[in-house]
């Protein structure tokens, strides 16, 4: 009998990048406070695959991830940290804890990653999390929230992408945008796999989001206590993913950008 193809691989093969997340965006963390970041703090941290690959990057970095959805924190463990050595593994860890409430551990560099943050709909629950991660660095912390925008992430649609999994097969992934509500800034989205076997997996994965804009982003960082604030737009030239620091963006139906909060000021 073949093992069941998990979705949680499917998704992390479809849509993470996190090699280059914790090779890259570190640099800017040392650009902005002037050290170089160990410990770091993935929030909603799902499957926990940033974290993995940052303590495999050095044998001085820690990572804790935080979730609440036990099926994931499960998978994070029985895979993703079970497939590291001894010693990375000592250095990960994942709990089920509440973003919201401050870690008793302080952090150089805190992310959430994949509009995660946009599960918070009303500005009072963005302020209290911002406040929280902000208690958790370390004095030259910094806090770094990726964000999607533009009118294209807001239209009804769907998106189809075609991917291989080594070993497991041929697969297709969905992203579909239910319909937005302007008054709100809600939207539903939804992603939908087709495995090797042309079976379907339904909504996989769906989501609840509001869609922050990076002014208010900012102000609410501001608000929180973090003494600077940068953006990190995406330049569209490139082939290769490239973030560059930027105070005014192009016009584009699709954006996406990092908000990076820093808690000392330079």
């Amino acid at each position: 009998m073949k093992k069941e193809i998990s979705k949680f691989k499917i998704y992390e093969e479809s849509v993470q990048s996190p090699r280059w997340q914790v090779e890259y965006l570190p640099q800017f963390h040392t650009w902005l406070v002037g050290t170089k970041p160990t410990a770091m703090r993935e929030d909603f941290s799902g499957t926990g695959l940033i974290s993995c690959e940052w303590v495999k990057l050095s044998k001085k970095n820690r990572a804790v991830g935080l979730d609440l959805d036990l099926e994931t924190l499960k998978y994070a463990n029985e895979v993703n940290r079970a497939a590291l050595n001894s010693s990375e593994q000592k250095r990960v860890t994942f709990l089920k804890q509440d973003v919201m409430k401050p870690t008793k551990e302080k952090f150089d560099w805190i992310g959430a990653y994949n509009f995660s943050f946009y599960t918070f709909h009303e500005r009072k629950q963005l302020l209290k999390y911002f406040k929280a991660v902000h208690k958790s660095l370390k004095s030259k912390g910094t806090f770094f929230l990726e964000l999607s925008g533009g009118e294209g992430f807001k239209e009804t649609t769907q998106e189809m992408k075609r991917f291989t999994i080594p070993g497991l097969g041929k697969f297709q992934s969905i992203w579909q945008q239910h319909q937005y509500d302007p008054i709100s800034s809600l939207n539903h989205y939804s992603i939908h796999f087709k495995l090797p076997n042309g079976k379907w997996i339904n909504d996989a994965f769906t989501y609840h989001w509001r869609i922050w804009e990076i002014r208010e982003v900012r102000e609410i960082l501001e608000e929180a206590g973090f003494k600077k604030t940068v953006v990190l737009w995406e330049n569209a030239d490139e082939d290769a993913d490239e973030y560059l620091p930027q105070e005014q963006g192009d016009y584009r139906r699709d954006w996406l950008a990092y908000v990076v909060g820093v808690k000392s000021g330079s």
